[in-house]
């Protein structure tokens, strides 16, 4: 019965995940087909997502999410003040740079964006979306954050994620264990993460740790902060200028984040969704 349960979870999860990623909707027999479910069991599944106020039907059929789940990350988020601290320096370090700047949080087993600014006001933008997976192995700050852990930890979690094809991201991805253990020791050494077409083809991007000191006395990678652009206007020389903004940025967050941490719930500023932080979602 636990086996039954759990399986069953697991499938409303992956229902979830896929709906995510189609802005317009999904029919029952494409995300059967997807998820290799069948669609008897598929409809029981929206059945149930549905009452619960998760998933949406319209009238061609098509199932979707409801802001429901967007609302929960909100909530989840709110909770840490980590936006609203973070926010007004993106958007500086975007001006400045006149590139997108983005900033993700660890939950200890990968890593999520939560804030962005976008700095290019004309010509070729990256405007990638929100909540798109990291690429762990990939991106310049999927390649920080690895850094910080242990090797063979660090290797197993992108062989988890899986290696991919410079098919399905760019054209020079990473595609061997020893090409891993190469970069998180250069990226290690640098002290920032580089991406170089990696991820996306035409798309250059650097990444820097954002660290907390633990109850160990350790420092850990708790998030990251990077800058992207099109390769052709943001080589890797030009990126690399902008390391010491970077470190000075995420030094600024993990200090306001740690006065954060410290300040009781009920003492902490409400004003988290306003308008300027919504517009970089």
């Amino acid at each position: 019965m636990a086996r039954q349960s759990s399986f069953a979870i697991e499938r409303c999860m992956a229902i979830l995940e896929r709906l995510s990623q189609a802005s317009n909707g999904l029919p029952l027999s494409t995300i059967g087909e997807d998820l290799d479910i069948p669609k008897s069991a598929v409809y029981r599944f929206l059945q149930v997502l549905e009452e619960q106020g998760y998933v949406r039907q319209d009238e061609t059929r098509r199932y979707s999410l409801t802001m429901r789940v967007v609302q929960m990350g909100f909530r989840f988020l709110a909770g840490k003040g980590v936006w609203e601290i973070a926010q007004p320096i993106l958007n500086r370090l975007a001006e400045r740079s006149g590139e997108l700047v983005r900033m993700t949080v660890s939950d200890g087993q990968t890593l999520s964006w939560i804030a962005s600014a976008q700095g290019a006001r004309s010509g070729l933008i990256i405007d990638p979306v929100m909540g798109s997976r990291v690429v762990m192995h990939a991106t310049a700050t999927g390649k920080v954050w690895l850094a910080s852990l242990p090797t063979e930890e660090a290797i197993s979690i992108v062989l988890r994620q899986g290696l991919g094809s410079p098919q399905e991201h760019g054209p020079n991805v990473i595609q061997s264990v020893e090409g891993l253990i190469k970069e998180f020791k250069l990226t290690r050494e640098r002290g920032y993460g580089l991406n170089v077409q990696e991820a996306e083809a035409g798309v250059t991007a650097i990444a820097v740790a954002i660290k907390q000191r633990g109850p160990d006395g350790q420092e850990k990678c708790v998030g990251t902060l990077s800058i992207a652009g099109p390769t052709s206007r943001t080589p890797a020389e030009r990126l690399e200028a902008f390391v010491p903004d970077l470190q000075a940025a995420a030094r600024e967050i993990s200090d306001l984040w740690l006065l954060i941490e410290r300040t009781p719930q009920s003492e902490r500023p409400r004003q988290l969704f306003n308008s300027d932080v919504l517009r970089t979602l």
